[in-house]
């Protein structure tokens, strides 16, 4: 996956040159990882034809989608809780600024901690889509998979009674006590359709 821990990080400011597709096709596609009751009113990132992120539609509700990355293979979308898109946005751009892994994220928990970047203390939603591709006539994500997310910083196993370390397909909590903590939420992938030998 290349949301990797549950950040949003494969939407950089600007992409390399790579075909990019109409905005309502973008809008369509990354409405997918909004739950159904949710999506008319969602708002969505995409990409304009320079290849920068840049709002396609304005929301009605508290959901934001972010779209796929033209530059990249396969599907990879999210929505979460407005809220949280400070936090987001922040990540993005210590991403396009080469900041990776563990260190991009200790940067973001100081400048939360420091009141430099906004973060709800209460629980807010963040939904990931994956996929091998899409179709856009049909409106459909080849090998579609979903995965939740409940951010909620601070947050610790005695708080919450929720383990810190994954184990099978059991919520567990991920970074507890930190700004970023989130509880990570993955079910089972489906089997593979089995060979028929002839």
């Amino acid at each position: 996956m290349r949301l990797l821990l549950c950040t949003v990080t494969a939407f950089s400011a600007a992409l390399p040159a790579a075909p990019i597709p109409p905005a309502a096709e973008q809008i369509a596609l990354a409405l997918h990882a909004a739950p159904l009751d949710r999506r008319d009113g969602a708002a969505v990132l995409g990409y304009n034809d320079a290849g920068k992120l840049v709002t396609l539609r304005e929301g009605k509700n508290e959901l934001l989608c972010l779209g796929d990355n033209p530059a990249k293979a396969g599907i990879d979308i999210a929505c979460y809780h407005k809220d949280l898109e400070p936090f987001m946005a922040r990540g993005r751009e210590l991403d396009a600024d080469g900041s990776k892994g563990l260190d991009r994220h200790k940067q973001r928990w100081k400048e939360v901690d420091d009141g430099k970047v906004k973060m709800p203390r209460e629980p807010r939603m963040l939904y990931v889509t994956t996929g091998k591709g899409y179709d856009a006539a049909a409106n459909t994500i080849d090998g579609t998979f979903t995965r939740w997310v409940v951010y909620t910083p601070y947050a610790t196993a005695e708080s919450t009674g929720l383990p810190t370390k994954a184990t099978g397909n059991v919520p567990w909590l991920m970074y507890a006590g930190t700004a970023g903590a989130h509880i990570m939420i993955t079910p089972a992938k489906p089997a593979a359709p089995a060979e028929h030998k002839h």
